[in-house]
């Protein structure tokens, strides 16, 4: 399968980038869109040219690392779907494939592809955490949380942090990956004790980093972990249950 790929190329955070045509003549349909990439840079290896910076890790759609945009769409056509588990096997022959870094003014281009994501880290910083008691574990029994809760929160604890939900907003916005965070971390019977203090600190930084909601649904679409979009609903619920509560909680 024959594929021409428009790949961008920036040399650094103060450069300009551009894109560049490569021409695939041998591309397979079992190829995942990150092997498509370690196929051209193999060919530039051996040719002594600079290969195309792009970030992976496991490739196994779990840690979140592989994101990119592939015809203007995080991670790729499929829904839901990390771009290390999308195949090309939707693409025909003679097709044209535009990859580029994910697009947000929070998310500065490094290098070709790569991103600096530490936005989201720094949300997760202000409240990402819990407290507990260093020492001998304490009895399973002791802490009470029934199934359908736990569940519920895991579905929430499932998001991988690949920033695909901010560059599928037109605003940037980072609700998603923080309701998200907010909704797990305020059912777990550890992280109560912080919970009005997470809520405000970790929305303050949100929104110190990006924009505000566009209320299209766009984030949850790409979104590889199935983040619901109802856990957008956790950042003016958290926030105004610590206002009521007050600074202590």
């Amino acid at each position: 399968m024959k594929l021409t790929l428009e790949i961008w190329r920036q040399a650094g955070p103060t450069h300009e980038g551009a894109f560049e045509t490569v021409d695939v003549p041998d591309a397979v349909p079992q190829m995942s869109i990150l092997e498509l990439l370690d196929h051209v840079n193999n060919r530039l290896i051996e040719q002594n040219l600079e290969p195309y910076m792009f970030a992976s890790d496991c490739r196994e759609g779990i840690c979140g690392t592989c994101g990119l945009m592939v015809n203007g769409r995080p991670h790729g056509p499929g829904q839901n779907t990390p771009a290390c588990q999308q195949r090309l096997v939707g693409y025909n022959d003679g097709d044209v494939i535009k990859l580029e870094p994910m697009r947000s003014a929070a998310f500065p281009v490094i290098k070709d592809m790569v991103v600096d994501r530490s936005a989201l880290d720094r949300v997760m910083e202000k409240g990402g955490y819990v407290s507990i008691n260093a020492g001998t574990a304490p009895d399973a029994d002791t802490l009470h949380q029934n199934h359908e809760t736990a569940e519920f929160a895991l579905d929430h604890a499932a998001c991988i942090g690949c920033g695909a939900c901010v560059a599928a907003c037109p605003n940037g916005a980072a609700h998603l990956f923080t309701g998200a965070k907010l909704v797990h971390l305020s059912l777990m019977p550890l992280g109560k004790e912080e919970r009005g203090k997470r809520a405000r600190h970790m929305v303050d930084e949100l929104e110190t980093n990006f924009g505000h909601c566009s209320l299209y649904g766009e984030c949850a679409d790409v979104c590889p972990a199935g983040i619901p979009l109802t856990a957008v609903s956790a950042i003016n619920k958290e926030r105004a249950r610590a206002a009521f509560r007050g600074k202590d909680d």
